[in-house]
């Protein structure tokens, strides 16, 4: 394509750009993510039981939540994001899900001592609250994006900017939960490569996390844009680096 096919291009990917839940199908087969050297999933079925109450805090559309298939009756779920509010309470619900909304950084519309698991898959936490909603000998388990996740993406598409959330890294939120008066079960961090074959489909991701990509456009990242695709000519893809790290605290 030249010039102007391509600016074209990505505009159409910047006016389409929204997600449903977490829904990254748009760009299947358009960039690729590197396993994790841990299983998120398989860490929390190893300590999920049926008759245990969960809560996922920051369910986002409940799909994470739903594939665990732990029994609707003793399971709970909060959620903040107004569009993803509504998703959940069409579909979580009338499954006989506790949904409530609310915000993992504040402290959440459930009684003290209410559940034996916690998870959060990449949503906010407050560990004193967490801590707080536990029974005594429960679990908070989570998996976060890191403060250096897409960093060289985001350099690529908007030049040098300050890292957004720069508190997410795993030992700053270990100390946070051992202050909170956790024990810490278990830790582990890594970066892995992301990796982009279409220019278009980067524009779609930049613009479906704002929190990440503060700013972007088509029409402001032009010049930038413009070098990813030389780039994306003569490598194949783009490349940047997800990170990520996961922990299990345990309430004594």
């Amino acid at each position: 394509m030249n010039r102007n096919q391509l600016i074209s291009a990505w505009k159409a990917e910047e006016d389409i750009a929204h997600i449903h839940g977490w829904d990254f199908s748009h760009i299947h087969g358009r960039f690729s993510e590197f396993d994790l050297s841990w299983d998120y999933r398989e860490i929390v079925l190893r300590h999920l039981k049926p008759e245990m109450k969960l809560l996922d805090v920051d369910t986002g559309g409940g799909e994470f939540l739903l594939g665990l298939g732990h029994p609707h009756a003793n399971t709970a779920a909060t959620e903040a994001y107004s569009p993803n509010v509504e998703l959940c309470a069409e579909t979580l619900l009338p499954l006989g899900i506790d949904f409530r909304e609310g915000d993992g950084s504040e402290r959440l519309p459930y009684d003290d001592g209410s559940f034996d698991i916690i998870i959060n898959r990449h949503g906010d936490f407050n560990p004193a609250d967490m801590y707080r909603l536990l029974k005594s000998g429960g679990l908070f388990i989570t998996q976060q994006v890191g403060a250096e996740n897409d960093r060289e993406l985001v350099d690529l598409l908007m030049g040098e900017r300050k890292i957004a959330f720069p508190d997410q890294y795993l030992s700053k939120a270990v100390n946070a939960f051992q202050n909170a008066g956790f024990e810490i079960i278990e830790e582990q961090e890594c970066f892995t490569p992301i990796r982009f074959f279409d220019i278009g489909a980067l524009v779609w991701f930049a613009r479906v996390i704002p929190w990440e990509f503060s700013g972007f456009s088509v029409d402001s990242c032009l010049d930038h844009l413009l070098e990813a695709q030389r780039r994306l000519e003569a490598d194949g893809c783009v490349e940047g680096r997800a990170h990520r790290f996961m922990l299990v605290a345990k309430k004594p």
